[in-house]
């Protein structure tokens, strides 16, 4: 043990070198303070019920009502507590303070794939730190994307697992691979490990080509059938996870359409190509890469009071506080995409490298890392690209699943890296035989540094630093300044100045930093200085680089105390005066952006929230019956027993809805239709207390001949919890029933006395049941086998996990003795 330590001293030292970068860029998090990601804090309300009921009884529930009427909450907060690698990210998440537990996962898994491809240790820290700190990696923690960012970062060490079993270490390769690919999974952002995915079918099929090529197809079959094995081991570990979420992603808005009528025809599933392209990189935007803000930077408030907008307003009276207060609210971003949080800059240093790296490096690794680069970027061209693009998305299986086509560029920002590392190793290993290396230093010295040189003189050549309605918004200004056009045009030719400043000074920046990591491998190849001097000052200079532009976007002023996340919802006298009616009912909040907000869910059952995949039919009522005038008779059927609203002078002001239908009434007909279109037509006007809407795929399940009216019977909820509800009832005869909760027959199952009966759908969204005359119990329960089944096959998968994993580390130290 202790020569082990001994040959690992290095590693650890680097190990070490990591949690002292974490420790002083994170020093508030150290400090107990509290990282502010706007999409955790919508996670908090979302959560809010779920969370309540498992610290009142111990278990989380499947099911949460707090938002849309009622959702699984698989993609909002579940715990698989037989899922192994659960455990290991809990570990580190408890351990260290959020996000150095992320960033430890970027900085250590990109160490371990670049230790893989035997970089030299502290060349590979240089890239894992290159890696870490590219700058959306950065903005991805600070909008609160934690699982996205997670994912991101363990694309490294699942890749070092099948390189390593590719070369042979089928045990040892395999383990890894199949422990990395279940820690990729269990976070659940399946668009990051689908792109992923992409990048291992291009290296999957570039090692096919060469092992035909040179006859041995039999030893990549090995191969291949270890890393099958891992992925099998991977997926089942995580069945619980996967199953749900993928029988849930059919009845989500990734899923089939039920209106033919919608955009969206109901053959075609996934997500619409507009929404899709929405976030498309811009073809020039690539040029943030080397240079960050050369297209404004984020579209966040910029400009201040130094500014040539403010300067054009001061001339013409303007106070100085309130110009610099217009400038601030004018973007400085001035690219396609609808808004962004910050550029996608992968370090002028690693751009220099990289083109380095494409000079020098040689290899079909190389060719693999350049070709999953390539379509990366080819891919986040989104609209500008179409030919490509539309060729994944009509016919890649899943990738039509997915939004926001610019994160393809995850690949690329580690990949890049990647190859800039290579050139660093190749130049240790081979620095004499690498012809004319001096030249080919100096020409992509030329090249990057041209580019930042000719951005900085000359920037208006290649960029115009204006928005596609550039126009439009001058003339809308124009009119809001009293139709002076003239004046309109001034403060607008001053924004473009301003813009062209930012990206020049970010080009002078960028160039001298292509100057100081051009400089160094100049003098090392040169023998000027040693290896080992220059690695750690181009590592100092990478990371002096990419700390600067990362604390543009992640900084100290991102955390608060704790008290203070927890004042983000702060309980409004309305939400006071609604919360003393115990009972159990919905709230419609008409002050927050109903459908794309959860704060409001923080204190009540809403039938509005926040989430990125609702169930395709609750969106469907929400396009059709709320998109313009509210459709009452709907929100009678949700049992929105409240209204929150306005009165036009800044006061909030409560509607008490005293039509709703409550939690579950009895009716006295059903209204069979054919189609989802009939069933959502007949929503537009009916009493939900007398008739039900009800499927023709369902008859069957309905005995006409014995359904009585609702005259002499009474229903009620008598015991609460979301995935177990409890109701009373006395009917004289057989009568239906219908529930105000949404219909998912992915797990919920009614029983009468304890004895299952079936439900159906009712007006299109809701639960109903015929149930027997007398005085009887009726529970629904959601107990959807696609989980407990998936948890016992968790075990098991982890027990297997852990056993090959051990074997794996028993016969490597086994083989090193």
């Amino acid at each position: 043990m202790k020569h082990w330590f001994t040959r690992n001293s290095i590693h650890f030292g680097i190990v070490a070198v990591f949690i002292v970068i974490c420790f002083i860029y994170f020093a508030p998090a150290w400090q107990g303070k509290t990282l502010v990601q706007q999409d955790v804090i919508q996670a908090q309300a979302m959560a809010r019920e779920i969370i309540d009921f498992k610290e009142k009884d111990g278990t989380g529930p499947l099911w949460t009502n707090s938002m849309f009427s009622g959702m699984p909450s698989y993609q909002i907060w579940v715990s698989y507590p037989k899922n192994i690698v659960t455990h290991i990210t809990g570990f580190f998440k408890n351990v260290f303070p959020n996000p150095i537990d992320t960033i430890l996962f970027y900085l250590l898994g990109s160490y371990l794939l670049f230790s893989v491809l035997r970089v030299k240790p502290w060349i590979a820290a240089l890239g894992a730190i290159a890696f870490t700190f590219s700058s959306y990696n950065f903005i991805y923690i600070e909008a609160g994307h934690a699982s996205k960012a997670y994912a991101i970062a363990f694309f490294a060490p699942v890749v070092a697992g099948v390189l390593l079993t590719l070369r042979g270490k089928y045990l040892w390769g395999g383990a890894l691979t199949a422990l990395f690919l279940a820690l990729e999974m269990r976070v659940n952002h399946i668009q990051m490990t689908y792109y992923l995915f992409i990048a291992m079918l291009i290296l999957v099929g570039i090692e096919i080509y060469h092992a035909y090529k040179d006859k041995r197809l039999a030893q990549l079959g090995k191969s291949l059938g270890a890393i099958a094995i891992a992925c099998v081991i991977a997926l089942a570990v995580n069945a619980g996870l996967l199953w749900t979420t993928y029988e849930y992603s059919q009845e989500s808005i990734r899923g089939k359409s039920n209106l033919s009528t919608e955009a969206k025809a109901a053959d075609v599933q996934g997500v619409d190509r507009e929404y899709a392209y929405q976030w498309s990189q811009g073809v020039m935007e690539n040029i943030t890469f080397l240079i960050p803000d050369a297209y404004g930077g984020g579209s966040g408030p910029k400009l201040d009071g130094d500014s040539e907008v403010t300067k054009v307003l001061t001339r013409q009276g303007v106070p100085q506080d309130q110009a610099a207060a217009f400038a601030r609210q004018l973007p400085t971003y001035w690219g396609d995409k609808p808004f962004t949080s910050g550029p996608w800059y992968f370090g002028a240093i690693v751009m220099f490298l990289f083109v380095l790296g494409l000079f020098i490096v040689k290899g079909r690794l190389k060719w693999w890392l350049l070709s999953a680069t390539l379509l990366s970027i080819f891919l986040a061209f989104g609209r500008h690209l179409p030919f490509i693009s539309d060729l994944f998305f009509n016919y890649f299986p899943l990738y039509n699943k997915f939004r926001a086509v610019e994160s393809t560029l995850v690949l690329a920002s580690l990949f890049i890296p990647t190859i800039a590392v290579l050139a660093l190793n190749e130049i240790v290993n081979k620095h004499n035989d690498i012809p004319k290396l001096d030249k080919k230093v100096l020409y992509s010295l030329y090249i990057v540094g041209g580019i930042s040189l000719l951005v900085a003189l000359l920037p208006s050549l290649f960029l115009n630093f204006r928005t596609g309605n550039h126009q439009a918004l001058t003339q809308q200004m124009g009119q809001q300044l009293g139709g002076d056009q003239a004046f309109a045009q001034s403060i607008m030719n001053a924004l473009v100045d301003d813009r062209t400043s930012i990206a020049r000074a970010d080009a002078f920046r960028s160039l001298i930093f292509v100057l100081i990591g051009g400089g160094l491998v100049w003098l090392w190849v040169k023998n000027k200085i040693k290896a080992d001097v220059a690695i750690i000052l181009l590592g100092v200079a990478v990371l002096v680089d990419m700390w600067g532009v990362n604390r543009r976007y992640l900084n100290k002023d991102n955390f608060v105390e704790e008290r203070l996340i927890k004042q983000q919802f702060q309980e409004r006298e309305v939400d006071k005066l609604i919360a003393r009616d115990t009972s159990n009912y919905r709230v419609l909040d008409l002050t927050i952006p109903t459908f794309s907000s959860a704060s409001t869910s923080y204190y009540h059952n809403t039938i509005g929230g926040y989430h990125a995949a609702k169930l395709m039919r609750y969106q469907e009522l929400i396009e059709r019956q709320f998109n313009g005038a509210i459709n009452q008779d709907v929100l009678d059927m949700l049992n929105t027993k409240y209204l929150i609203g306005g009165d036009g002078e800044g006061s909030l002001r409560i509607q008490n809805r005293r039509s709703a239908a409550g939690n579950v009434w009895i009716v006295n007909r059903v209204n069979f239709v054919e189609s989802a279109e009939d069933e959502m037509r007949a929503l537009d006007a009916f009493n939900p207390k007398d008739v039900a809407i009800v499927h023709n795929e369902f008859q069957t399940l309905i005995d006409s001949t014995k359904i009585s009216t609702s005259a002499n019977s009474e229903i009620k909820l008598v015991n609460y919890r979301p995935d177990h509800l409890v109701y009373e009832y006395s009917a004289p005869q057989s009568v239906i029933a219908v529930f105000s909760e949404i219909y998912y027959d992915k797990g919920w199952k009614a029983f009468v006395d304890g004895e299952e009966i079936p439900h159906f759908r009712a007006n299109y969204v809701l639960r109903a049941a015929q149930l027997p005359g007398g005085n009887h119990r009726v529970e629904f329960k959601f107990e959807p086998r696609s989980y407990y089944v998936g948890e016992n096959i968790s075990l098991a998968a982890s027990i297997v996990l852990v056993l090959v994993f051990g074997l794996a580390v028993w016969r490597e130290r086994k083989g090193k003795n």
